[in-house]
């Protein structure tokens, strides 16, 4: 069993348990919640935590359900939900989350043709070279 801390400093992690704290959810579930990562990521976050002790597994068929384990985190699963009520906590996870991304980010402008010519302000005038004129004086 690995110690617990450590294992809930990813907030990958943070969200899944988030996820199945009330309720026992499927893997394909939990990946549907979190559109952004492969579901190897997301099954490679599900066994760290079951490793740790702080998920149970139940395997029905070709599908694993998983159960957080909420006596097994004690008192830092009470402070989790504490957080896990504010709005700060959705917009940190959100900036977290988005900070621990891998390869290209979703509406990112893809290819060089996307980018050509565009400039930072739309209002500003485009001089010969690309650069705007806006704050110049």
């Amino acid at each position: 069993m690995l110690p617990v801390l450590p294992v809930l400093a990813s907030p990958r992690r943070q969200e899944l348990l988030r996820l199945m704290w009330d309720e026992e959810r499927c893997a394909g579930d939990l990946h549907a919640a979190m559109p952004d990562i492969t579901f190897g990521a997301v099954s490679l976050q599900l066994k760290a935590l079951a490793d740790a002790g702080l998920v149970t597994v139940r395997v029905e068929g070709r599908f694993r359900y998983y159960r957080a384990r909420r006596e097994a985190l004690g008192p830092v699963g009470q402070e989790l939900e504490r957080l896990w009520a504010t709005a700060l906590w959705r917009l940190k996870i959100h900036a977290e989350l988005r900070q621990a991304r891998r390869g290209p980010r979703p509406g990112a402008a893809r290819g060089a043709r996307a980018t050509a010519g565009a400039s930072p302000d739309p209002a500003a005038p485009i001089t010969r070279a690309g650069r705007s004129r806006k704050g110049r004086s």
